[in-house]
């Protein structure tokens, strides 16, 4: 009598192949919104630190010559990565400086003038809010400032 020596198969299920995938697919769904808040968070500071820097020397500017509108740190620059500067509202006691999100910041509007007023636009549909009364840079969801 010959006995007959069964195979075992290895490897997975299609069950398990399946489990695992959704598995991924459910830590994707949480981890990805919370990684492109993160992003957004980190490009935040492109703005608050740009206008806060061209604010000191503008008001640098000032205190030496007694006008904004001569100011040479009151020009537009397009040339950071996230966010255009420009400089509205010119005249010899008043300026708005203003910092425009581009690309990925697209919607994001910072703003602030000559009486260190300050204000945020944030786009709709991504879950940051702003504060009421809106008087401050918005850095996070939750309308923190």
């Amino acid at each position: 009598m010959t006995t007959v020596k069964r195979s075992s198969a290895n490897g997975f299920t299609l069950i398990e192949v399946m489990i695992v995938v959704a598995i991924i697919a459910i830590l994707g769904a949480i981890a990805v919104p919370a990684y492109d808040d993160y992003v957004r968070r980190g490009r935040v500071p492109d703005a608050t630190s740009g206008l806060a820097t061209r604010q000191v020397q503008i008001e640098q500017w000032f205190q030496d010559r007694r006008r904004f509108d001569t100011a040479p740190a009151c020009v537009n620059d397009v040339g950071n990565r996230n966010f255009d500067f420009v400089c509205n509202n010119l005249t010899q006691t008043t300026y708005t400086l203003t910092a425009t999100g581009k690309g990925r910041m697209a919607g994001f509007v910072y703003t602030i003038d000559e009486t260190n007023a300050r204000t945020s636009a944030v786009p709709a549909g991504i879950g940051w809010i702003l504060p009421a009364p809106n008087n401050c840079w918005v850095v996070r969801k939750g309308g923190q400032c």
